[in-house]
């Protein structure tokens, strides 16, 4: 009965308990970085010394010429280092010759002004290699002394320590697995539920609640505080849409009454012409705003409730006719070349055909309005028998990689190029609940200056 309501962190530590994989892989990591450390440092210490050399060649003979100093150093760094070093003045010019053709072509990290020894980390043709520089002062110059070693020694050393660490313990990492995996299934079904229930819930399905199993622990614990986060959501969402649907509803009201009484005005011979312009617009805006309202409705009616139309079997190929048909003056308009192309037969799919004929006009007048003037928009319908694929391709503008995952969601506009264009934002957001109330597969794909195209696939109706 204890181990039964314990806590999970409990439970997990009486049954792993006797398992100290974890403690093996903090003792080899540990003792990894402590090599590595050890390693490197003594990298360091190698080419302190060997700089400590250099300092000591350079201020033996304070008279003595650039020329033999420039070869005292070119014999030093073969002998001591394979002629990876390198003397250089504060501005990083070369105060003398690269000592061979390998230090010529290294490359050197920059230097910074006024900084003291450091250690650096560089690579050269796929090595690692560390480099130590060095202030140095001869005479009245400011001299920078740098000396390169590789890494691959050290590298080496490490790979076959982690070898033998891994070959050692197969045994404890074949029991650890087992355990693990056996303690996790265990400890985790519970979770596994949750999370099923927990996928399965959306905006239209708030009312769904986890399972709770009655063990007492902090998963317990964890699907109630859920479910009564989901209650709340539901609660507030349920308040937010019945907002929207009456707002909406009951603005229409008075923005008609705006409309219509600003043209009636219209319709006055004796307006002056400031005031006509005053009321055009006012009809214009009313005319804009009947529109959001209506797709506001529309969305809180979506999320009010689920698709409530019979769907019935149509012929997608006269439904795209119609619509293009509506479409070619504007495109004519506009110097537009609108093309369709579908098959000669019927592709009958299942749908309510004024639903689905404000999906395609949605996605029509989105290509309509983004195309510049002599630009192209393709129509194509295909069949085949796992399905109807509809096409709406045109050669706009096209939408950024950061905007398109996001052109889907409500009163969302992209790059400012995009927003010069009236509209709400809200018409994806339709065509994309239309799609999925028809089980209707949608998805764009688009690239700036080249284009956009929006893809449909039907299910065939039986």
């Amino acid at each position: 009965m204890l181990t039964r309501h314990a806590s999970i962190s409990l439970r997990l530590t009486l049954w792993f308990g006797t398992i100290f994989l974890s403690g093996w892989v903090l003792f080899g990591a540990a003792m990894w970085v402590t090599l590595k450390t050890t390693l490197k440092n003594e990298r360091r210490l190698t080419l302190d010394r060997r700089i400590d050399r250099l300092e000591e060649l350079l201020a033996k003979d304070p008279n003595e010429s650039n020329d033999d100093r420039a070869q005292d150093f070119k014999d030093f760094a073969h002998a001591t280092g394979n002629g990876l070093a390198e003397i250089r003045r504060s501005d990083g010019t070369r105060a003398y010759p690269s000592p061979s053709a390998v230090s010529l072509n290294f490359p050197w990290p920059a230097i910074p002004h006024d900084t003291p020894e450091q250690l650096i980390h560089v690579s050269a043709a796929d090595q690692p290699y560390w480099v130590l520089e060095r202030p140095f002062a001869l005479g009245t110059e400011r001299l920078i002394l740098l000396a390169a070693a590789p890494e691959s020694g050290n590298l080496v050393v490490l790979e076959s320590f982690c070898r033998g660490l891994l070959a050692s313990v197969p045994i404890l990492l074949l029991i650890s697995s087992v355990a693990g995996y056996w303690l996790s299934r265990r400890a985790l079904l519970p979770v596994d539920r949750i999370t099923a229930t927990a996928r399965s819930i959306s905006i239209r399905s708030l009312s769904e609640r986890l399972p709770v199993t009655a063990t007492g622990d902090e998963l317990q614990r964890l699907a109630e505080t859920c479910n009564d986060m989901l209650a709340r959501l539901e609660s507030s969402v349920l308040q937010i849409k019945q907002f929207t649907a009456d707002a909406s509803h009951e603005l229409r009201g008075p923005l008609s009454f705006t409309r219509t009484i600003a043209e009636v005005a219209l319709k006055n011979p004796q307006i002056d012409p400031e005031s006509r312009r005053a009321f055009e617009d006012i009809v214009a805006e009313a005319a804009n705003a009947a529109i959001l309202l209506d797709d506001m409705l529309t969305l809180a009616r979506a999320d009010a409730a689920p698709f409530s139309v019979p769907l019935q079997p149509l012929d997608l190929t006269s439904l795209v006719t119609d619509v293009c048909a509506m479409a070619h003056p504007i495109a004519a308009e506009r110097s537009l070349a609108l093309e369709l192309s579908q098959p000669t037969t019927a592709v009958s799919v299942l749908g309510d055909a004024p639903t689905l004929r404000r999906l395609l006009w949605i996605l029509l007048d989105n290509a309509l309005k983004y195309t510049n003037p002599s630009g192209r928009i393709a129509v194509s319908l295909t069949a085949a028998p796992g399905g109807a694929t509809l096409l709406v391709a045109d050669s706009g503008i096209g939408i950024s990689s950061s905007d398109l995952p996001h052109i889907f969601d409500r009163f969302y506009r992209a790059d400012p190029s995009r927003g010069m264009v009236e509209g709400n934002g809200l018409g994806l957001a339709i065509a994309k609940w239309i799609a999925d109330s028809h089980r209707v597969e949608l998805c764009v794909t688009s690239e700036p200056s080249k284009g956009t195209a929006f893809r449909m696939t039907f299910p065939l109706a039986a």
